[in-house]
């Protein structure tokens, strides 16, 4: 489904970052200006360009890399969500579209934050290699609603198919959001919102 100009203009009309009625909207994709400036804990929503890929999706862009061969689309700056969508409702974008359990793709993170995707969108903790990747590539893991899918899918203006179409719901698609609310829950430094959480309860 393609974006009308109205929409467009909704996302484009937004700065990289900024503060707009009390919510920071970042422009996808990222800079690592952006990415610097993210704190663990901090409450943003993201406009822009999304990807989603799962486990299945992962898999086969880690043995890519493995062959050296050329990804199906550019990951400087991108954003990679976690996520399987459900089919679209007639006259919907997409389904309803949560995030899946992040452990699904540690295996595989480290190496593709290594090759520039290192903006990542999904739910739960994340492994000390994972962590160690972003604080030397300079990454952010940001962490989605749980138990939202259908109040995220509100956020898609458009959805496309661009790899691995035969995986249906895993295959990636493109799409384009509008103000997705997600918390920093690993930011560059490698502060983690999980940790600190369970830390201010301990007696």
């Amino acid at each position: 489904m393609n974006i009308n100009k109205k929409d467009k203009d909704r996302i484009t009309s937004s700065p990289p970052s900024g503060d707009l009625g009390g919510k920071r909207i970042l422009s996808a994709p990222f800079t690592d200006e952006t990415i610097r400036s993210l704190k663990s804990g901090d409450m943003v929503y993201i406009s822009g360009t999304v990807y989603t890929a799962r486990d299945a999706a992962h898999k086969r862009l880690y043995e890519m890399i493995q062959r050296s061969e050329p990804m199906p689309f550019d990951f400087k700056g991108q954003a990679v969500y976690y996520a399987g969508p459900a089919p679209a409702k007639p006259g919907k974008p997409i389904g309803s579209v949560g995030p899946t359990t992040s452990g699904r793709m540690d295996a595989y993170s480290p190496t593709l934050i290594a090759e520039g995707l290192k903006v990542m969108i999904g739910k739960g903790t994340r492994s000390a290699e994972v962590i160690d990747a972003l604080k030397t590539h300079t990454g952010v893991y940001f962490a989605a609603i749980g138990g939202a899918a259908a109040l995220m899918a509100n956020c898609v203006l458009s959805a496309e198919v661009i790899a691995f179409d035969e995986l249906g719901t895993e295959a990636i698609r493109k799409l384009e959001v509008k103000e997705l609310p997600v918390v920093v829950a690993v930011d560059c430094q490698g502060n983690d919102v999980y940790e600190s959480g369970r830390d201010m309860y301990k007696l």
